[in-house]
This record gives structure tokens, C-alpha cells and sequence, in this order.
């Protein structure tokens, strides 16, 4: 089987487990080291020509990180195109799953392995207000029905704008410091958000920086996010 991957976590998932598989993956896909296959330009923006040039049988995307122009253009060409949607931990290993068997594997050590360190993680104290940018210049933070929102809430963090209408809501930066917040959690992506470059703008708020591979990637890094995770949030 040929598979061109259009989501960095996808790519991860599939490389690691069955490494000669993929034949495309974007710009932005640094997992594992060493990644071998072409490079068919970033997520949002895929050459879909290119991709139809390495004749691939499956191509994955998702829902967020893709472009439905791109996707219709790549079933056009002709592979199957598998699109996930992941928006809980659940869901996540669901979609995984789903991957795994498309390409005609099953049942890798790092999933069970990813499984095993989130349902171990012993139960935190009361839900700690946060909020949780994930750019600046606007400043923009996670809202509902997110991922890594969900991966937050079982680590004992309540995001102040899980209710908000939008996914990733823009809300003007003394708004965010009035939001009776009690930690700032700071991802080094999309916006790598530094020591230098983020706390700053909260004075007087604690602020936790964290992996954002861990936060927002579902794959093998599943396995070590929930410990990093715990230990940077605290």
C-alpha cells in the first residue's frame, strides 16, 4: 500500500508503526526523525498534483487540518481519501484505530501503550480555571469542543471558554486577564509561545508552558504526553 499522510500526527502514527508505507507527507510532519518520504507542501495547503503523482491507494486528512477544495480535488485523482475527526481523547484512539486498520495494520504497542498511561493518571484536586492561547497578534484561545481541551480537563484544568460558541475564539487580551483565570497554559504551537514571549502579557498568573506536540498531537506521543503533561501543568 502507498499512503500519503496530510496530518503530522497521522504521519507519526503510521511511520511508526509500519515505517515503508507512507510515500507523502507535508512540510510540517518532524515525526518520527529521519521521515524519508516526498514532501507535498503544508496542510492548509497541499500540492494536490503532486500528491496525485506519487499514486497513492490512501490519503489521510482530518477534518480541522484539511481543506475540503484539497480533499475534493485529491478524490477526483482517485484514491480513497479517509478524513477523521478528533475532538476527545476517545475519539482520538477511535480514529487511530480507524487509520491503523485502513492501512492494513492493527493492534501497535504504543497505542496500548497510550491507553494504559491516560487511564492510569490518578484523579487531580478541584478543576483549576485556565486559560489556554494558542496565538497572538490576535490573541486567540481554545473554546469548545477541542482536543486538546479534553486532554486539559482530564488533567485537572478547566478552560474559562469551553462554553464559548467558537472552537478557537478571539478574545482581546485584557478581556483574557479579566476572565477570573487562575494559570495561563502556554503551547509552543501553532504559536510557539516561549519564557520571553507570552507570560508577560498575564502578569500576576501563573503560567505553565507546554509541549504542544503533547497537548494537541494524537499518535505515539499519546503514550508519554499524559506524564509531561501532568508535570508541566504543575
Amino acid at each position: 500500500m502507498r499512503v500519503v499522510s496530510l496530518v503530522p500526527s497521522l504521519t507519526e502514527a503510521v511511520a511508526v508503526t509500519a515505517p515503508g508505507l507512507l510515500v507523502g507527507v507535508t512540510d510540517w510532519c518532524t515525526h518520527p526523525a529521519g521521515l524519508t518520504a516526498a514532501r507535498i507542501g503544508g496542510t492548509k495547503n497541499p500540492d494536490t498534483a503532486a500528491v496525485a503523482a506519487l499514486r497513492p491507494d490512501l490519503v489521510l486528512a482530518n477534518e480541522e487540518e484539511n481543506r475540503e477544495v484539497d480533499l475534493a480535488a485529491l478524490r477526483a485523482a482517485g484514491p480513497d481519501v479517509l478524513v477523521t475527526e478528533v475532538r476527545t481523547l476517545d475519539q482520538a484512539f477511535a480514529e487511530l484505530e480507524r487509520v491503523l486498520t485502513a492501512c492494513g495494520l492493527s493492534g501497535p504497542r504504543w497505542l496500548e501503550e497510550s491507553r494504559a498511561a491516560w487511564e492510569a493518571l490518578p484523579p487531580d484536586p478541584a478543576p483549576r480555571p485556565a486559560i489556554v492561547p494558542v496565538w497572538r497578534r490576535p490573541w486567540m484561545v481554545l473554546g469548545r469542543d477541542t482536543f486538546a481541551g479534553d486532554l486539559l480537563a482530564r488533567l485537572g484544568v478547566h478552560n474559562v471558554y469551553a462554553g464559548h460558541h467558537d472552537r478557537y475564539p478571539r478574545i482581546p487580551l485584557d478581556e483574557l486577564n479579566a476572565s477570573g483565570a487562575e494559570l495561563v497554559v502556554l503551547p509552543d504551537e501553532p504559536y510557539r509561545f516561549t519564557a520571553t514571549d507570552g507570560p508577560e502579557a498575564f502578569p500576576g498568573l501563573p503560567a505553565a508552558l507546554v509541549d504542544g506536540r503533547h497537548l494537541t498531537w494524537y499518535g505515539p506521543s499519546l503514550a508519554e504526553a499524559a506524564g509531561a503533561l501532568r508535570a508541566a501543568l504543575r
